[in-house]
């Protein structure tokens, strides 16, 4: 696929959220943006749910959740969001799982999970969910893989993934659940690894070749994207500190390798904790902490929306990223998008 010129993309701007609000959980589907829960500026969880119409420009507020909660996953199901674990008033995980019906306007209580978790990543594929990983209430990474028919309004298990995380990057392609990044605790996570949705089982991958916190991962092409972070010193260096990096690594699954790419194409700002997607054939990276604004990002406001746009479509990718950015401070993505590169 031949990329598209970087000319045809261009930025438009939509009015602030309603609500102030951090670690709040967007999803996205058919001009519609939903942003749910959060936590407010008293640090308290939110039951919030509002809804932005990209064509119109507006939003509305919509009915609340039963359970306030930041946090969470959230997942477009048909028409419906469905609302995944998260954390409570006490920062203790939850269990809880509610679905809202747009068509109807009213939230409606689904089974729980079998372990509360915060930090899960999830999608959806053929009208069910996937959930995978999460923190659990010992604050101790999940391995946990759990499928959700609407159906039955059932969690089954599945196989648990190889390494345990949480708020790691998740992929869909083919008939493959690929999951990169996330965290151990402090530690990043680089296991690189796909669960195959027919025959229920995980495939290992080579591990990202460095490791970085708050890295940001992409797909484009068949090909998988580790972008930036904080370099983490090596156990024998003593003197170094941990650095923002301009780091680009790709799998390619055809030749079943990473390669670490040249000067010339890593990105031009040194970044960590931003927003990475892919549009109109090229990988686009936002926002986030680098060595000359270390701070100003951290702040609670009420989100200027700034979306990016190709040629008259809206970037569902991009909003799609967001969702799996589950350990970001989403208000900080979408106020921020100052520095935007392609490659």
């Amino acid at each position: 696929m031949e990329a598209a010129n970087t000319k045809s993309f261009f930025w438009e701007t939509f009015p602030p959220m309603p609500t102030c609000r951090v670690y709040c959980s967007p999803t996205y589907q058919d001009g519609h943006l939903f942003v749910v829960g959060g936590c407010s500026q008293q640090g308290q969880p939110l039951d919030t749910l509002e809804m932005l119409d990209v064509v119109s420009h507006k939003w509305m507020v919509l009915p609340s959740m039963a359970t306030p909660r930041a946090g969470a996953a959230a997942v477009m199901l048909g028409k419906e969001v469905l609302v995944i674990g998260g954390v409570d008033s006490t920062q203790r995980p939850l269990a809880s799982v509610e679905v809202y019906h747009t068509d109807e306007g009213r939230w409606e209580k689904k089974e729980d999970l079998a372990q509360p978790s915060m930090g899960i990543s999830a999608l959806e594929k053929d009208g069910v969910v996937y959930a995978l990983g999460g923190m659990g209430t010992d604050t101790s990474p999940q391995a946990l893989l759990r499928m959700y028919e609407p159906t039955k309004d059932h969690w089954q298990p599945l196989p648990s993934m190889p390494t345990p995380c949480y708020g790691a990057s998740t992929f869909l392609h083919g008939n493959k659940i690929y999951v990169m990044g996330g965290r151990q605790g402090k530690l990043p996570v680089t296991a690189f690894e796909a669960f195959d949705l027919e025959v229920r089982s995980w495939t290992r991958y080579p591990s990202v070749p460095s490791r970085r916190a708050f890295a940001s991962c992409a797909m484009a092409e068949g090909c998988f994207f580790s972008l930036g972070g904080l370099q983490q010193p090596g156990p024998h260096n003593f003197y170094s500190r941990p650095h923002f990096v301009n780091t680009v690594e790709m799998f390619d699954l055809e030749e079943g390798s990473w390669s670490r790419l040249s000067r010339a194409i890593r990105m031009r700002d040194k970044r960590a904790n931003f927003v990475a997607g892919h549009l109109g054939g090229r990988v686009i990276v936002a926002g986030g902490l680098g060595e000359l604004n270390p701070t100003y990002l951290i702040q609670i406001s009420h989100s200027l929306l700034i979306c990016l746009r190709y040629g008259c479509q809206t970037s569902r990718d991009l909003f799609g990223s967001w969702v799996a950015s589950l350990t970001t401070l989403v208000s900080e993505i979408l106020t921020h998008f100052e520095n935007l590169y392609f490659f």
